[in-house]
């Protein structure tokens, strides 16, 4: 997991093995965002990972809806985004992004990588999933929303709906549960 690529395919491959372990009957369930079902978190997933594409002019390649299979709909998003990742031209393709210039890469990283270790979490919690998330990861993911917090002001990411609410744990709560707590979720 050193780099972004590696990264992304090790946190694509835990939210793909938890998309898979749906049960159909399980897709309408609720999910921690007061918003979504288990359907909707993936459904968001994948938008972004077209979002994503966008600064190169490219959008998701044609895939079964997330309504049809959310599970092929996942592994064809995730597949356009590797090969972006995997395609040094691409990925190193600088844009202009809410939190300054970035590589495409560095994007994909701060953003959707990022992303799937959260709404992972989120769609675990949604159909009784084991919702545990590695510690490196959560370490990894505080400090890009903190940069992001610092970048765009937290007030702005919590009135657009970027994130909910801050839920207060207590200080020596697991970190886990701090992180979910910052980003609007309640971790019990």
């Amino acid at each position: 997991m050193n780099t972004i690529a590696g990264r992304y395919r090790t946190r694509a491959d835990a939210f793909e093995r938890k998309v898979a372990g749906v049960r159909p009957d399980q897709w309408s369930n609720q999910s921690p965002c007061e918003e979504w079902s288990a359907r909707d978190v993936v459904r968001h997933v994948i938008d972004m990972h077209g979002v994503m594409l966008r600064p190169l002019g490219r959008g998701l390649s044609p895939a079964p809806t997330v309504e049809d299979d959310p599970l092929v709909a996942f592994r064809s998003a995730r597949a356009d985004v590797e090969a972006v990742l995997d395609d040094p031209e691409l990925a190193r393709t600088e844009d202009d992004t809410p939190v300054g210039r970035l590589t495409v890469e560095q994007h994909i990283d701060q953003v959707i990588s990022a992303d799937l270790v959260i709404h992972g979490w989120d769609l675990a919690r949604a159909v009784g999933q084991d919702d545990r998330i590695d510690p490196a990861e959560i370490d990894r993911v505080w400090k890009v929303w903190h940069g992001v917090f610092m970048a765009l002001g937290e007030e702005t990411l919590r009135a657009h709906g970027v994130c909910g609410p801050e839920v207060k744990v207590s200080e020596d709560a697991p970190a886990q549960d701090r992180l979910l707590g910052l980003l609007g979720r309640d971790p019990s």
